[in-house]
């Protein structure tokens, strides 16, 4: 991969891993019914989400005019990694000894891509 195809893989990462964060902060969110999603729709870490995601649209697309689609998505899951690990950082969410399996699987899978 070209030094321009990893600067969109990893702002994609980032990107997405940041929208997913801002839209868990987001939900977390006191109250009942429309309320409530009258609420979470005023947080700013809902608006910082959908900039993430538009941000990352573009990255998204970048990234894939400079590699083949079967590599960019198996590399884009890397996402899944970076996402869980923070969830369990920032959140305190549980990681079990299966999610902790597919964690190293994906990441195995996608180091041979990486190399591949």
């Amino acid at each position: 991969m070209t030094p321009l195809a990893v600067t969109f893989w990893v702002l994609n990462v980032i990107l997405d891993t940041t929208g997913q964060l801002a839209f868990k902060a987001a939900a977390r969110t006191e109250g009942t019914g429309l309320n409530r999603w009258r609420a979470i729709a005023l947080r700013p870490w809902m608006w910082i989400g959908l900039a993430c995601y538009v941000g990352e649209f573009v990255a998204w697309l970048a990234f894939l005019s400079f590699v083949p689609l079967s590599q960019g998505v198996l590399l884009g899951s890397v996402n899944i990694l970076t996402i869980m690990i923070a969830g369990r950082l920032l959140f305190g969410e549980v990681l079990s000894n299966l999610r902790l399996l597919g964690i190293a699987l994906v990441a195995l899978g996608v180091a041979i891509v990486g190399l591949g």
